[in-house]
């Protein structure tokens, strides 16, 4: 009864338009392009319009934590999820992972980055980009994927810093340093990578990416809010992430 209750209330909210809100969307840089997508189709879908905020994971938490007006938090990772939920800044029982990423040593060249990521032992450039591993879950991963193969003490003097994945992806686009890790999301076209050269890092190699979605307090009893969790869970938007590389639960 309950769950028949809450479908045709969401279907209810998702169908009308007569009272159109806004919600403010803090989004991990990430998933940048992927949400513009989502938002255009859930304000077509529903009316509602959506005020997207992008960067860095760690910075978004602490303008949250500094009282930022966010609605919904989308985070390139779990923690900073689960810290707001238990620091009391998001409506408990709100969180679910919305989507698995992937990690990817990308260069613009198109024959730099070999598909074993082998250019990373042969030294074969002057700097590798990386998001901060302090701000970006991305970077984390990046730091923890280069300990694992045994190369961040010898690279770290090439290593250049991004504050967010975004700007990471900004240093080897163009070209100020020869290679980086970014996310798979900024590269991936039409189930491929669209230019450059690149090698999606094994997903052994560093802590999953699971990125996860909250309700932040200001977005507590706001339908847009609320319509917009059940929207990340849908198939269409499911279908979206998947084509920008993401898994999905």
């Amino acid at each position: 009864m309950l769950r028949r209750f809450l479908a045709a209330f969401v279907g209810l909210v998702f169908c009308s338009t007569a009272l159109a809100e806004e919600a403010h969307v803090a989004v991990a840089a990430n998933l940048a392009a992927p949400m513009r997508i989502l938002a255009a189709d859930f304000e077509r879908t529903t009316g509602h319009k959506l005020l997207l905020s992008a960067g860095a994971s760690g910075k978004l938490y602490a303008q949250i934590k500094s009282g930022a007006p966010f609605d919904v938090f989308l985070s390139a990772d779990e923690e900073a999820a689960v810290a707001l939920e238990k620091e009391g800044a998001a409506v408990k029982g709100s969180r679910f992972t919305y989507a698995i990423g992937r990690l990817v040593l990308w260069s613009a060249k198109p024959e730099l980055v070999d598909g074993q990521g082998r250019v990373l032992a042969s030294g074969d450039f002057k700097h590798l980009a990386l998001a901060s591993p302090h701000l970006a879950p991305y970077g984390a991963a990046a730091e923890q994927t280069l300990t694992r193969l045994g190369l961040l003490a010898t690279l770290r003097p090439r290593l250049v810093q991004g504050e967010s994945i975004g700007q990471t992806y900004g240093f080897v686009a163009s070209g100020n340093a020869e290679l980086g890790f970014v996310a798979l999301s900024q590269v991936y076209e039409n189930g491929r990578i669209g230019k450059g050269s690149a090698w999606i890092v094994p997903a052994d190699l560093y802590r999953p990416l699971r990125q996860d979605a909250v309700l932040l307090l200001p977005g507590r009893g706001k339908p847009v809010a609320m319509t917009l969790m059940a929207f990340l869970k849908s198939d269409q938007a499911k279908t979206v992430l998947r084509s920008f590389g993401y898994e999905t639960p």
